[in-house]
């Protein structure tokens, strides 16, 4: 079902969703006040797929709603489906909403013969019929130019820093960054939290081995401290584990895991659960199932955040101003609880 917001009176939302992650998306919609669109899926014997939306979409602005989880190909190729249905049936604009966009890592050619992948995914995108992209915490945020329209870049870390301020005791708490690519994020982090002092690890990564790193040092004092170690992604938890250790090994008090996308693969509910992190803060980007979360483990809402931004560029407002935090009458919950 379509429905109006503020804005033109000719205007019509069009919010539709992919099979990868439906809890999600009808939490955002009920965050806009307004129905998913109706959508038939489902696949042929040989694994092909098959959408159609049930209803006109002649003159909507239609937002693309898909996790890419696992298994994220499948899930890639259904929205690239729903992309072209929309394009086909002269929707007015499409945006793509990807909380987490699949291959973001893969932004850089490390060795010879080696594909860029994150700028194939905004091609396949902008080639099967979006005009625009709304995500979370890329990888890098230059990847924004991978694509030849607007890409609204949200960030999840005012809703994690709430929280974060309201459950634990910052008075002997430092920020650390996992790597030297998260300072400049980490610095952020500390400024925002009153000033905090900052350290991070230094580490190696092998880059024919994938998800392997080895910590080799701390820069920054951690002794006897509160420890944020802020990530923009945990997936098979080996190189976040490995700085906990490493943290605890150098003195620190205590550790708090802070990410916003938590893939969550292979072995990172045993890495995590015997890591002895305090507490694990995520966000639910992808699917957190009930068997993968722990005791110490808290996932937060980001449809607030995706609902806030779908409406800003539904209402031409400005998304930049999610920075600052979201809007009083769309504000996160506790996943978990």
């Amino acid at each position: 079902m379509s429905a109006i917001l503020e804005g033109r009176p000719d205007k019509r939302l069009a919010v539709v969703t992919g099979r990868a992650y439906p809890e999600l998306a009808e939490e955002t919609v009920k965050c806009l006040g307004t129905e998913l669109l109706e959508t038939t899926a489902y696949d042929f014997a040989n694994g092909e797929m098959y959408v159609r939306f049930a209803q006109p979409v002649r003159g909507a602005d239609a937002f693309v709603l898909q996790a890419h989880t696992e298994p994220i190909n499948k899930w890639v190729m259904e929205q690239l489906l729903m992309l072209d249905a929309l394009k086909r049936a002269s929707a007015r604009s499409i945006t793509v909403v990807a909380p987490f966009l699949g291959y973001s890592r893969q932004d850089k050619k490390h060795q010879g013969r080696e594909p860029i992948t994150a700028r194939l995914i905004f091609d396949l995108l902008r080639t099967a019929g979006a005009d625009r992209i709304m995500t979370v915490d890329l990888h890098a945020s230059q990847e924004q130019g991978f694509f030849n329209g607007p890409v609204d870049h949200l960030t999840a870390m005012p809703v994690l820093l709430d929280y974060v301020r309201n459950s634990m005791d910052l008075g002997e708490a430092t920020v650390v960054s996992p790597d030297a690519g998260r300072i400049k994020v980490s610095e952020q982090w500390a400024a925002k939290l009153g000033g905090l002092p900052l350290a991070f690890i230094h580490k190696t990564r092998d880059i024919t081995r994938p998800n392997h790193a080895e910590a080799h040092g701390i820069i920054g004092d951690i002794k006897g401290r509160d420890c944020i170690v802020v990530d923009d992604m945990i997936d098979t938890a080996g190189t976040i584990c490995e700085a906990v250790r490493t943290l605890h090994e150098h003195g620190a008090r205590s550790v708090t895991l802070v990410a916003t996308h938590g893939l969550l693969s292979g072995p990172a509910i045993e890495r995590l659960r015997d890591s002895g992190a305090r507490e694990i803060v995520l966000m639910d980007t992808v699917p957190v199932p009930a068997e993968k979360r722990l005791p110490n483990m808290t996932v937060l809402s980001v449809a607030p955040l995706l609902a806030a931004g779908i409406r800003s560029v539904f209402e031409s407002n400005s998304v930049s101003t999610l920075l600052n935090g979201l809007p009083e009458d769309m504000k996160p919950r506790n996943m978990y609880a």
